[in-house]
């Protein structure tokens, strides 16, 4: 009898805890979405928190590109003005 492990779905919804507070490391809710969706094909017992995983991490990567993309913006907006 083979044992079921859920390490994959317990390293996603941490790493998606985690990147709460390090999301701006970019690399942290990566690693927590491919976990998480490795986890969803490997491991059905714990689907729930696979998906928990992937729409914390999901939502920070989205948080962490959009503040990106907007801090890239306002400083090419400003960058006229740099030379005043």
């Amino acid at each position: 009898m083979a044992t079921e492990s859920n390490g994959f779905s317990i390293s996603s919804l941490v790493l998606g805890i985690v990147s709460i507070f390090a999301s701006f490391t970019f690399f942290v809710p990566v690693v927590g979405l491919v976990l998480g969706i490795m986890a969803l094909k490997r491991e059905p017992a714990s689907r729930t928190m696979a998906i928990w995983g992937i729409v914390l991490n999901g939502v920070m990567l989205a948080g962490t590109v959009l503040v990106t993309l907007g801090t890239l913006a306002f400083g090419l907006v400003m960058l006229p003005f740099a030379f005043i």
